[in-house]
């Protein structure tokens, strides 16, 4: 038997797959995190907006602001949906990744074992022959025709 797991290149590959869809996952989570997170302060920014006006312009100000801040919630809105699909498709590319060397590994697995037990036969081979052959000396030597 091959002493060398003969997909082991493949399941480098399928390692080196593994680590760059979890960095992409991982800057996918990042990203969405950070939208949240300015969508947040914005949120936080338009409440702390000064609702009393003193004139007709500072009305007219504060209402622009306002309805720019709302605008600009909607973008981010619409924008943290897109992050959160481009998180679920980088999920799903990490698990078929991770599956993958899942499957790869057990083979390695196998493989391992079949070596070990390959092994092991030998061994047991080699110390009958010895036991065999001490055996037949011992008769041999005794003079004893059994």
């Amino acid at each position: 038997m091959k002493r060398t797991f003969a997909l082991a290149g493949l399941l480098r590959l399928r390692h080196l797959q593994q680590d760059q869809a979890a960095g992409d996952l991982a800057q996918a989570n990042a990203t969405a995190q950070a939208n949240t997170a300015r969508r947040a302060a914005a949120r936080s920014t338009l409440d702390r907006t000064p609702t009393l006006a003193s004139g007709a312009d500072t009305l007219a100000a504060i209402a622009f602001a306002r309805a720019s801040a709302h605008s600009m919630l909607a973008d981010m809105e619409a924008l943290g949906r897109n992050y959160q699909v481009a998180v679920g498709e980088a999920q799903v590319a990490f698990d078929t990744t991770r599956a993958d060397s899942v499957r790869l590994e057990k083979l390695e697995g196998r493989h391992g074992a079949l070596v070990t037990a390959d092994d092991l036969h030998r061994e047991q081979t080699i110390l009958d022959e010895i036991a065999s052959t001490g055996w037949h000396r011992n008769r041999g030597a005794d003079g004893d025709p059994r």
